[in-house]
This record gives structure tokens, sequence and C-alpha cells, in this order.
């Protein structure tokens, strides 16, 4: 019978309160907590943040609590710039990134979650092995047949254009764990994420691949189940609009058999 419910272990609960610290400018945080080697449920624990003591983003805040509160609590970050992808997690009911969300783009309480629908590593971390090896299995390189000039691939300005919008993809993950179709098929469906990043390939004037690239693609499963539902493009911390590459990867589909 197919189940239909969260299994039990899965359905967090309600975690413990640490201390607030005296001051005027305190912010709360609602914090998802897992361990899987405590074989406990998930629990929301609070915690307060002094923002007199604090950066402005919430990564700053997740900061100060692992320094300052609890040394317990896990999460990726890297660069603090927007630009590596780490600290992707659901701020607020959002998909985004911690380093570039400002605390003060939030009223009341602040509800820290990791991206949904991924399994959870610890805490705020999801495990991304699946969602690293479908981009590895769209082949992201250059592919040529021609021999290597002696310098580079030359590519006049305009050809160089179509990659804009598309090259800036940081492969956060806030699209593909936002889409409703990547939920339930993520083992299939390649998700919006790296069918972006198909995209970039398909239309880039050095490769030599496209008809390969998309024999690839052609499946009911890794490109089709798209119903431009626009969660991904919603959702994109860089302003990408991964639901507009798909689009155009299923017309380059039409277009092949015609």
């Amino acid at each position: 019978m197919v189940q239909l419910t969260l299994p039990k272990n899965s359905q967090p609960k309600k975690g413990k309160t640490w201390p607030k610290p005296s001051g005027s400018n305190v912010r709360e945080f609602h914090i998802y907590r897992y361990d899987p080697d405590s074989g406990d449920n998930p629990r929301i624990d609070t915690y307060f943040v002094d923002l007199d003591d604090c950066g402005p983003m919430v990564l700053d805040a997740l900061l100060y609590i692992k320094d300052k509160v609890d040394p317990t609590l896990t999460l990726r970050r890297s660069c603090r710039e927007g630009i590596c992808g780490s600290c992707a997690m659901n701020i607020g009911g959002l998909n985004t990134l911690a380093c570039t969300k400002g605390i003060d783009e939030f009223k009341g309480p602040i509800n820290v979650y990791p991206l949904p629908h991924m399994p959870v590593v610890k805490d705020l971390v999801p495990d991304l092995t699946n969602f690293y090896a479908q981009h590895r299995s769209i082949k992201p390189w250059l592919q040529t047949k021609t021999p290597e000039p002696r310098t580079e691939w030359l590519q006049a300005r305009e050809d160089r254009e179509k990659l804009d919008g598309l090259y800036e993809c940081i492969l956060c993950a806030c699209c593909s764990t936002s889409c409703p179709s990547y939920w339930w098929n993520g083992d299939r469906y390649l998700g919006p994420a790296v069918l972006l990043q198909a995209y970039r390939w398909l239309i880039d004037s050095r490769d030599e691949a496209t008809g390969e690239r998309l024999d690839d693609l052609e499946d009911p499963f890794r490109l089709y189940r798209c119903h431009t539902i626009m969660n991904c493009t919603n959702t994109c911390p860089k302003g990408l609009n991964p639901a507009k590459a798909i689009g155009e990867i299923k017309k380059m589909m039409v277009e092949r058999a015609v």
C-alpha cells in the first residue's frame, strides 16, 4: 500500500528553548535540528540573537548561535558572498542563501530549515549526492570534435551573450528542491538546476555535441516531468529563470523532430 503520511520518526517535535540574552534588540529564531545518530525525531530549537552583536544576514545569526550559544548546530557555509551556494536552506518558507538574506527582511520569529525533500545529513545540511550525480550526468564541459586551437576557442560576442542568465547558476539547489516534480521524481527527473545547466551547454556555439546532448535528455522523466509551476524561477537567489531554459530545451526537441 502507498505510504501517504510521513514516517513517525520524521515529524519534528518541540525542542529546547535556549537562554535569551540581555539587550533591547533581540531576535528569535526557530531552527530545525536533527542528528541521525541519536535515533530521535527532528526537533525545533528556539534561539535568541542579540542583533547589536551580530551581522545583518541570517548566516551571521546562525554563526552567532554556533559560536556563542550552541556549538553543536551544524550548517554549511563558505564564501558568504552568494557565490558558492553552500548555505542554501529554507528560511521563512523560502529556499534561499543564508548569506544574502537579511534578517530585517522578516517580521517576527525566523524559521530556518534545511532544503526540503532532501535526505538530511545533520541539522541544516542536506545530502546532495544525487543532485551532484545528476549534474555530472549531463557532461557539463565543452565537447568538441575538431582539433583544439593553439590558444582558445573563439566565440562571437552575440554567441557569448546567449549564455547570460545561465552561467551564473551556482548549483545551490534552491530551485530543484522547490519543485514538486523533483520532490516526487528526483531519482529520474533531472530538475530545474541541472536542466538549466544542460541548456547552457546546448546553446554554447563552441560545443559540438548538441545532438548527443539532446538524445540524452529525450526521456519521459529526465526532461518532461517539468510542468512549468515556476517555483524554480520564483526562488532562485541569483534571479535566473530555469523554467525558461527548460522550455527552450523542449523547443529544441520539437524543432529537431520536424
